[in-house]
């Protein structure tokens, strides 16, 4: 994806979460600033908000479900204002968020025989993780890696994320899907 379609998914993010501070309501686009037809396609999407460095939201599909430039406009608000794991973001906090979105490729299943095998297979730093057994599940972004680059920490940790016990990746019965994304941010 070139920068310039960088540029306008990011600043398209940020004036999002402007609007929605300044009329309460979801931003809508005029046709015009629609040119290039990548906007229209159904893309997987993230937008991960930081402030100060530190997380403050982060929502996403990981499957396409709408066009790219919509997905980029609810993701934004959801991670501002909808992640569990938050307070919803406060207008005075707005000019300091750093903006990051990941563009996902379709996920693909990890056939693996055995923790070893699933240790060899993932790569960090490229994949992004998607783990299921029942009703679990979690997904951890190739970016996570950078604060847990141990395959086996990285995977203890998005077991727990999914409600599962730490060491359930150790079993083998796990789901496991890989997709990589196209990251980019306000201070790439």
């Amino acid at each position: 994806m070139n920068q310039q379609i960088q540029q306008f998914l990011l600043k398209l993010a940020r004036r999002a979460l402007e609007h929605y501070f300044e009329y309460h309501k979801t931003i809508e686009l005029d046709e015009s600033e629609l040119s290039d037809p990548i906007l229209k396609e159904e893309r997987g999407t993230f937008v991960t908000l930081h402030l100060h460095g530190q997380l403050r939201g982060c929502i996403g599909h990981i499957e396409p479900i709408q066009e790219f430039y919509k997905d980029i406009i609810d993701n934004a608000l959801s991670a501002a204002f909808e992640d569990p794991r938050f307070m919803p973001l406060t207008q005075n906090e707005l000019g300091d968020i750093d903006i990051e979105i990941s563009v996902l490729t379709p996920p693909e299943k990890l056939a693996y025989g055995s923790t070893e095998d699933l240790l060899i297979k993932l790569r960090p730093n490229i994949d992004g993780v998607i783990i299921e057994k029942g009703r679990y599940g979690a997904t951890y972004l190739p970016q996570v890696w950078e604060d847990l680059p141990d395959k086996k920490d990285f995977l203890s940790s998005l077991c727990v994320k999914a409600g599962l016990p730490h060491d359930e990746w150790r079993d083998g019965r796990l789901k496991v899907s890989i997709y990589k994304a196209e990251v980019f941010g306000d201070k790439s």
